[in-house]
């Protein structure tokens, strides 16, 4: 079985920004790869910043119909709730590992889920926190 892995916003929203082709490529393979095997996560905080991100944000925005079809699909990859252990346990996280709260919850959503890998470009690549090593897929 393949080690489970949670995606961060930024490659979600990657994959329908077509402003870098190459990140674009790396994120729908990641998100495809999620779909398809079962062992990708998200939660519904990244569900929601991936919607008001890809509705407001990047340079070509969806359409609402569109980003509603989209968050359609991506809920399947939504099984963590979001609830106050999680909040508190990101808070420790944070105090411990001197992270932004976003990023923290992030991290505590991704170990509630049992993942071992968080693709992200927002941390560093190859740090390990908890037992969550950070992957950024961008790096070469």
């Amino acid at each position: 079985m393949s080690d489970k892995f949670f995606l961060d916003t930024n490659i979600l929203v990657y994959a329908h920004d077509s402003e870098d082709i190459d990140k674009q490529r790396r994120s729908q393979e990641l998100v495809e790869k999620a779909l398809r095997s079962g062992d990708g996560l998200i939660s519904p905080q990244v569900l929601s910043e991936y919607y008001v991100t890809v509705t407001k944000k990047i340079q070509t925005p969806l359409s609402e119909d569109v980003a509603k079809r989209e968050i359609n699909v991506l809920s399947d990859l939504c099984r963590i709730d979001l609830d106050a252990t999680l909040v508190r346990k990101a808070l420790d996280l944070k105090a411990r590992w001197k992270l932004s709260y976003w990023d923290a919850l992030i991290l505590s959503a991704a170990e509630r889920g049992s993942c071992t890998i968080l693709y992200s470009e927002d941390l560093s690549h190859g740090q390990k926190i908890e037992n969550i090593l950070v992957q950024n897929p961008f790096k070469t």
